[in-house]
């Protein structure tokens, strides 16, 4: 069996690449990416659209997506998961949790996410080198220094193509490539987690004012 070489970065490397990247279109930094670290490279998605499936699959149509079905997502998540599967053919790994007898969110919200959305993506990284995202710095002020290329809490490399896209970027790329959007963003949700936790936002100009509203919470954890 042929080990396949996966490129190995210092620090130092990708914070230079880091500079380069905020001046390079998101096709070039997911071909950067696949060239690097393929076929060790997963892309996490949280179903709220399809831009970064889009953009990645263009690139290499067989890069693996992984989406963490917690159990608590709107039914309407869970749809455009299936549309998104069938459109692109997708090379779909479904992270499922297992069945608690009692509502995790209820009886500890605080450790709900890193016990179902942390733990899951861990799981699912395993063994890979690298993975990509579609964080933005528009979405929070909490995000808004967020590096195109970095190495997160793991050791591996993550990647945020869309990183330094506005609101305007997506909605453009949507509407240039009939992108498929949760529907639930119709309906005004901006940002869209778990059912128990995502409410519309409180805030027009916070698109995640929505999430954990009342706890003082504005991240899973997923991106640290």
């Amino acid at each position: 069996m042929t080990m396949v070489e996966v490129a190995d970065f210092t620090d130092e490397e990708l914070a230079e690449l880091n500079r380069e990247f905020e001046h390079l279109p998101a096709s070039k930094i997911i071909q950067w990416a696949v060239d690097s670290f393929a076929p060790h490279l997963s892309l996490s998605t949280s179903m709220n659209d399809a831009v970064v499936i889009d953009l990645a699959t263009r690139v290499h149509p067989g890069i693996e997506v992984v989406f963490i079905d917690t159990g608590y997502h709107f039914p309407e998540t869970l749809e455009t998961v299936e549309m998104v599967r069938r459109r692109y053919g997708l090379n779909l790994r479904m992270m499922t949790v297992r069945h608690h007898d009692e509502a995790l969110w209820e009886v500890d919200p605080e450790n709900c996410c890193s016990a179902v959305k942390v733990g899951q993506l861990d799981r699912a990284l395993e063994g890979k080198a690298a993975w990509m995202s579609g964080l933005r710095r528009d979405e929070a002020a909490t995000r808004g220094q967020a590096p195109i290329v970095a190495r997160d809490l793991r050791g591996l490399v993550k990647i945020n193509p869309i990183a330094t896209w506005s609101d305007a970027d997506v909605d453009g790329y949507i509407a240039d490539h009939d992108v498929i959007v949760n529907p639930l963003k119709a309906k005004g949700y901006l940002s869209i987690g778990c059912q128990p936790c995502t409410s519309l936002p409180t805030d027009a100009a916070d698109a995640r004012s929505g999430r954990w509203a009342g706890m003082g919470k504005t991240e899973c954890g997923l991106h640290d």
